[in-house]
């Protein structure tokens, strides 16, 4: 049996948080790794930090004293977005095998110069945080795609609906580059292949309003065109103030699958298949298990709790094993390509003017 691996955390914001109680868990579970080094610029943070997780191990306000320290040759990247870059690759050229969270730059521009370099020096260093890859519900739906219980599929539609804006502190690049990018890369998936139109368009309706967090736009659509025979369809806002709202469904000429749906309960998530009107119940009816929540927990771990720890688990795989990542920033760039090809389409008013 291998030795657990000795990973390091950049970050511990919100997800942070999130990946480093994930990180502990496997440790405590599994012994497949050891929490080693957290590194932040707040002190006081890290204190924090450790004293609420019990955490014992050395902290480091800097990634250059953590690299010098050697302590690690894997780390997962969740400083905030403006680091992103800055961070996994200085770890990259120290020799580190890095898991970030997205997006890779936060600009098509950022994410083709930076995709060049580890394509070109370090092609297999960086895996990108896209966990809707690893929920359990969403892996079922694409299956029952893959094996025929709809028929063809001709339409993907995927909603992302927060309940309230992200922390005052939080720095995003717009609401479809922070938001929408889980859920074109989610399209992307099941679709197989990229897209070869794409349109958005954004609303102010609610939150921005009242938001602390600076963002264009507080909800927003995507439409993504693959050829004549399929479409992609994405929903975002910050103003479902209900509660957290997750739903996929995948269209086809024989029955439609619903993945997740807004009941006021993220921690269980169902996925049911149906055929086409005049058949009797469900083809497919199954129930996963959500994370769990509480105080303080952020609304989205309800939801995707165990997608966060697959995904840890298998980073933490493919470093011990020295395998190939299952994402790369390959996934990030592909992701960034329709997103910025959307937001780049200017609708007109009916009268000719152009929208401003």
């Amino acid at each position: 049996m291998s030795e657990p691996l000795a990973l390091g955390i950049v970050g511990i914001g919100r997800m942070g948080w999130v990946h480093a109680t994930h990180l502990l868990a496997l440790e405590r579970e599994q012994g497949v790794c050891r929490l080693s080094a957290v590194v932040d610029q707040d002190a006081a943070r890290l204190r924090s930090f450790a004293g609420a997780l019990g955490y014992q191990g050395p902290l480091f306000e800097s990634v250059e004293e953590y690299v010098l320290s050697g302590l690690c040759r894997a780390t997962m990247v969740v400083s905030p977005t403006e680091h992103h870059q800055r961070h996994a690759m200085t770890l990259i050229r120290a020799g580190h095998r890095v898991l970030m969270e997205k997006p890779l730059t936060g600009t098509l521009s950022g994410d083709l110069a930076c995709a060049a370099e580890l394509d070109r020096d370090f092609p297999g260093a960086l895996m990108l945080a896209f966990q809707r890859r690893f929920d359990p519900a969403l892996a079922h739906g694409r299956a029952l795609v893959q094996q025929g219980a709809i028929g063809r599929l001709f339409k993907i539609y995927s909603a992302l609906e927060d309940s309230g804006p992200p922390p005052d502190t939080y720095q995003s690049g717009g609401i479809l580059p922070d938001m929408s990018v889980h859920n074109v890369d989610e399209i992307l998936w099941f679709a197989g292949h990229m897209p070869d139109r794409a349109m958005a368009t954004g609303s102010v309706l609610y939150n921005k309003h009242i938001a602390g967090c600076q963002e264009d736009y507080d909800d927003a659509m995507l439409h993504m065109w693959f050829g004549e025979e399929l479409l992609g369809q994405v929903q975002v806002t910050r103003n479902h103030v209900s509660g957290y709202r997750v739903e996929s469904v995948l269209y086809g000429d024989q029955g439609q699958i619903q993945i997740g749906r807004f009941s006021q309960r993220p921690s269980e998530v169902v996925v049911e298949a149906y055929g086409r009107r005049g058949r009797a119940g469900p083809l497919d009816r199954r129930v996963f298990p959500g994370g769990d929540g509480g105080p303080g927990v952020p609304e989205f771990v309800e939801r995707f709790g165990p997608a966060y720890k697959a995904e840890a688990a298998a980073f933490i795989e493919c470093c011990r094993h020295s395998l190939p990542f299952p994402t790369s920033h390959h996934d990030g760039l592909r992701a960034q390509r329709v997103i910025e090809a959307a937001m780049s389409v200017v609708k007109s008013r009916l009268d000719g003017a152009p929208v401003e």
